[in-house]
């Protein structure tokens, strides 16, 4: 390091901390205090972020003063033009929407300020596909053949629309990472400095760490909590993951699974409620299903994913021979006195503020408050300096989210202009030929590959654009032929089959077969389906088809995390580990099949939507599935499954999971129960057999 950086790096640390200070109090300004139009909102949360990037994430990293100072000019520079362009759109109207010489110009660098920090903050591949959708519909879309072919738009109705649009880079996505992103984000980043952190794993080691494969659980417990407010499986596992690990390794686990399990866990942070890492949120701003029901079904499916990353680890542990550990001796109710439980009083403000109706921005800034006043009953009291390293802390921790969900819009922009979400969706239709089981594969592989270039929350964006209206249509018209099959047609329906498909409306009203009516239901051309759908399904039971397939989607976009060959969370967690990364992301993927099972009970069964008594139903059976699952695929229980038993546990869990009848369920429970019962004596009988040799 030369002498001028060694002069210039305090002083770089200072710029970082009253920008990031700044930043959040603005956030909070225009979040909590003023209206500010949508436009002028998202541009000045670039502006901020662009700032933030240019010094986080420097062209060089061991780069002189002179690149640090080329930094901030180049953060300045995009700032000054985003600020610029939402100044300028009155007058760009008022021109009859043409742009000047320096609108151009300001508006180009703005485009290309925006690529080279989302290059910085997360590679080379969303910049390329920016590149690949802006020139698609400018230059090569009229070239491609088939249903892609787009007539292509002028350089200057481009420009506009990627700077004014809807879903552009100040548009719908921005608008949700300045608001409730943003802000969730902070109140995790004030809850951490509080010692929050601290609680969570304290509790978690005081609850769970004495148990068979104790510090496991620790990892499933603290993950799952800390998750849901970090919004980051990868961030959630770097911070966690350097006590769960080696805890889990010091008990007896294979350092692999340990770093296995912490990426699983974290993972399932992201769809843990009540913040689900800030996915809620956005799901409800795309599908305008009010939050709290979103978080209220998003539950029980929560809770089945851990228990599948649970049951892993306990079945690892008794494998593996792994005990408790002799120095987890502190009771629960001890960690809650020694000041802990006045963490969850912030929690409790946020959840019963959301409840009440009060938007989430302003739930989060209250919450906010509750921290800091929640502290001073706590050894940790936050004051001034406390504070204000909170906010830098929220402000750092949200850049390359920031930029990243900008950036997306202007790919989003592409694709609402040219209609290429309605095209890939009927081509997902098509495809899987009436099949949800194809269909969620060929949106799990697409997830998959969106995964390697974009973060969770930005790969959800352009995934449920894309696909979901084609899953929340195999939905629905599953209903419906279940409906039309059941002779439950209503009038207005009737009217539409015979002017859709006159020559079945004989049928139409009489009990068939399914085969019959999903004949009749292909019949009915695209433009009138929905037609048919909204006039045979309640508003209720559509509104949960659409929750449904969003949340296919969303669980399905948390895939990279754990999926090699990008498997981000565990590579961090190998990392820690000090395990090969491939090696490592096989044992988070196998852990984490949560994520594969449950979409198909949001497919297959009324888990979301369904009776009360068909979702606690469909709950307990399931519950258990997850474990004969857990058990088939590792050849384990309380002791080794010979194959045959292991042949049978994966059958009972199929009749577990599977949409059937009770009676089956009820069948595959029993089955469970008694190869458990078979498997445990063979257990006690080895360890008798051990301490007999052993004396």
């Amino acid at each position: 390091m030369t002498a001028a950086e060694t002069e210039v790096h305090p002083l770089h640390t200072m710029i970082l901390l009253v920008l990031g200070v700044a930043i959040s109090v603005m956030h909070i300004w225009f979040n909590v205090v003023v209206v500010l139009p949508t436009l002028w909102q998202n541009a000045l949360h670039f502006a901020g972020f662009a700032l933030l990037a240019a010094l986080i994430y420097p062209f060089k990293k061991d780069g002189s003063f002179a690149w640090r100072v080329s930094d901030i000019l180049l953060g300045l520079l995009a700032a000054g033009s985003a600020v610029y362009m939402i100044a300028m759109e009155d007058a760009i109207y008022a021109r009859g929407v043409v742009l000047s010489n320096i609108e151009w110009v300001v508006g180009v660098i703005l485009i290309l300020c925006a690529l080279e920090f989302t290059r910085r903050v997360a590679g080379w591949f969303i910049p390329v596909l920016i590149i690949v959708a802006l020139t698609y519909i400018g230059w090569w879309g009229p070239l491609v053949p088939g249903v892609f072919k787009f007539a292509g738009l002028s350089a200057e109705t481009i420009l506009f629309r990627s700077v004014y649009g809807d879903d552009a880079l100040f548009g719908t996505i921005a608008r949700i990472s300045s608001t409730y992103v943003f802000m969730f984000i902070l109140f995790g980043a004030f809850l951490l400095r509080s010692g929050a952190g601290e609680f969570v794993i304290d509790l978690a080691r005081a609850v769970a760490g004495r148990m068979v494969g104790g510090p496991g659980l620790v990892a499933v417990m603290a993950s799952g909590l800390m998750g849901t407010i970090s919004g980051s499986a990868v961030a959630n596992t770097a911070s966690t993951g350097v006590i769960t690990i080696p805890l889990m390794k010091k008990a007896g686990f294979p350092a692999k699974f340990a770093a296995g399990t912490e990426a699983a866990a974290s993972t399932g942070g992201q769809l843990m409620p009540p913040i689900m890492g800030a996915g809620a949120f956005i799901m409800a701003t795309y599908t305008q299903i009010s939050y709290n029901t979103i978080v209220l079904v998003s539950i029980l499916p929560a809770i089945l994913y851990f228990a599948t990353v649970a049951f892993f680890v306990r079945i690892e542990a008794k494998r593996s021979f792994v005990t408790a550990l002799d120095d987890e001796k502190v009771s629960a109710i001890e960690v809650l006195k020694k000041g802990g439980i006045v963490f969850l009083a912030p929690i409790g403000v946020l959840i019963a503020l959301l409840i009440y109706g009060f938007t989430p921005t302003y739930a989060a800034g209250i919450s906010i408050i509750a921290v800091v006043v929640s502290s001073w009953f706590s050894p940790n009291k936050m004051g001034l300096k406390a504070i204000i390293e909170a906010m830098a802390m929220g402000a750092k921790n949200m850049v390359m989210t920031a930029i990243l969900l900008c950036a997306v819009g202007l790919i989003v922009n592409v694709i609402a202009t040219a209609g290429i979400g309605n095209t890939f969706s009927l081509m997902i239709t098509e495809w899987a030929g009436h099949n949800m089981a194809i269909a969620i594969l060929l949106v799990a592989l697409a997830s998959l590959v969106l995964g390697m270039g974009l973060p969770v929350t930005a790969a959800y964006i352009v995934l449920g654009t894309l696909s979901a209206p084609a899953l929340h249509g195999l939905i629905s018209d599953g209903l419906l032929v279940e409906a039309l099959a059941n002779g439950q047609v209503t009038e207005t329906a009737k009217a539409i089959f015979m002017l859709a498909a006159p020559e079945h409306f004989a049928e139409i009203g009489n009990p068939m077969n399914h085969a019959a009516a999903r004949t009749i239901i292909d019949a009915v051309p695209i433009d009138l389906i929905s037609a048919v759908r909204e006039s045979m399904l309640s508003e209720s039971v559509l509104m949960y088809g659409l929750l449904s397939a969003h949340l296919i989607v969303f669980w399905l976009s948390q895939d990279s995390n754990v999926t090699p060959p990008v498997a981000l969370a565990a590579f961090t967690g190998a990392a820690i580990a000090g395990t090969k990364p491939m090696e490592t992301g096989f044992q988070s993927w196998k852990i984490a099949k949560g994520i594969y099972i449950v979409p198909l009970l949001f497919a297959y069964t009324p888990l979301i939507g369904g009776s009360w008594d068909q979702v606690f139903s469909i709950f307990f059976f399931a519950l258990f599935g997850v474990y004969a699952f857990a058990a088939g695929i590792e050849g384990y229980m309380e002791a080794k499954l010979p194959i045959p038993l292991r042949l049978l546990t994966l059958a009972a869990a199929a009749a577990l999971l599977w949409p059937t009848t009770l009676l089956i369920h009820l069948a595959g429970l029993v089955v469970l129960i008694g190869i458990f019962v078979v498997n445990r004596r063979a257990d006690l009988k080895s360890i008798a057999a051990a301490a007999v040799e052993a004396t």
